[in-house]
């Protein structure tokens, strides 16, 4: 599965879990970060931002995300992701290595974007 677009309700709920795992367990922000642990398999969770010039940037990232069969959503804004990373930059991209309270957030958001 390519990066999956998504509705408002389910991007509020992505940065929800980019925030509880931040807190809870680990992330990566950054897109070399997230390159670098979706290929080690140490991805759990990706989001990647649409908003990202030139496209080229991220444009890798939910391919090799299919092939480790790591879920990858796509949120419309990068300064959002990067607030929801807790950083003040924007950024183009966050995975989550691990995903403490977050793991049936992610759970329940993966299950719905297969219906």
């Amino acid at each position: 599965m390519a990066a999956i677009e998504v509705s408002k309700e389910m991007v509020d709920k992505i940065y929800e879990i980019i925030e509880v795992a931040k807190s809870t367990g680990k992330i990566k922000k950054g897109t070399n970060e997230t390159t670098k642990s979706i290929e080690k398999g140490k991805a759990k969770f990706v989001a990647v931002a649409k908003d990202v010039e030139p496209a080229e940037i991220t444009m890798h990232i939910p391919m090799i995300a299919e092939e480790k069969n790591v879920p990858c959503f796509q949120v419309p804004s990068k300064e959002e992701l990067g607030a929801a990373a807790g950083i003040q930059v924007p950024t183009g991209s966050v995975a989550v290595v691990q995903e403490g309270e977050a793991k049936n957030l992610i759970k329940e958001l993966v299950s719905k974007a297969k219906q």
